[in-house]
């Protein structure tokens, strides 16, 4: 009960802060939405052409693990995941709170959660992740990119949206971990105190999930105890 209070008190303060106490919005926020849309960035600070970007690539990071997750779950993780891609954090932090913790798979992958599982896909979000990092941090004016920070809502709340899914991945990590077999907690640690780059480093590497036939009992994670280490 305390992680779903927790997950819900950080939406509602998320979602207050958005709406009633981030920056208002400049007058021209929709025509920079239209241009970021349509790759007319002439002119845009690369670091909101970057992080822009990403935040399409990060919803498609959770739906790695996301759609997997869903299987074993009593709500449709396909409807926050899809609602991501319009509006961030927003539809992931509920999912997070609504779900139970599930270190099972059963059933055979659809040729959705193949993809969603192939370590090809993890590479090309890796790259993709990298390469706009790489863009937004070495083109972009840091400068102007605080000024709009400040005085610019959709700049300021999409800011803290990246940070929120950066930083949440970990909340999905163990369980997606422990039905590879994977359960070694500095790994856990190592991609967890990596935000963002934990997360594509370990689509990246991460097994491939065993598919488990209907009726058989997966095999649960064993984690060392003290009295193994002695």
């Amino acid at each position: 009960m305390g992680r779903k209070a927790s997950f819900w008190l950080l939406w509602l303060g998320f979602v207050t802060y958005a709406f009633f106490l981030a920056p208002p919005d400049r007058p021209d926020t929709l025509e920079l939405i239209k241009h970021l849309s349509t790759g007319q960035i002439a002119g845009i600070n690369p670091l909101v052409v970057a992080l822009f970007n990403i935040m399409g690539v990060l919803p498609v990071i959770y739906s790695c693990v996301l759609f997997i997750d869903g299987r074993m779950q009593k709500i449709p993780a396909w409807l926050f995941a899809t609602a991501s891609f319009a509006v961030g954090a927003f539809a992931i932090v509920p999912y997070l709170a609504l779900r139970e913790p599930n270190t099972s798979f059963v059933g055979k992958k659809t040729w959705l959660l193949k993809l969603l599982d192939s370590r090809w896909l993890g590479l090309v979000l890796a790259i993709a992740t990298l390469s706009l990092l790489f863009y937004g941090i070495r083109q972009g004016d840091w400068t102007d990119f605080v000024q709009q920070w400040r005085s610019s809502r959709f700049i300021h709340v999409m800011s803290l949206d990246f940070c929120l899914l950066s930083l949440l991945f970990p909340a999905l990590l163990r369980d997606d971990m422990a039905r590879r077999g994977l359960t070694d907690d500095r790994l856990f640690w190592v991609i967890a105190l990596l935000p963002l780059l934990g997360a594509i480093g370990y689509l990246v590497l991460r097994p491939a999930l065993p598919e488990q036939t209907e009726g058989k009992v997966p095999p649960q994670p064993s984690y060392p105890t003290s009295a193994d280490a002695g």
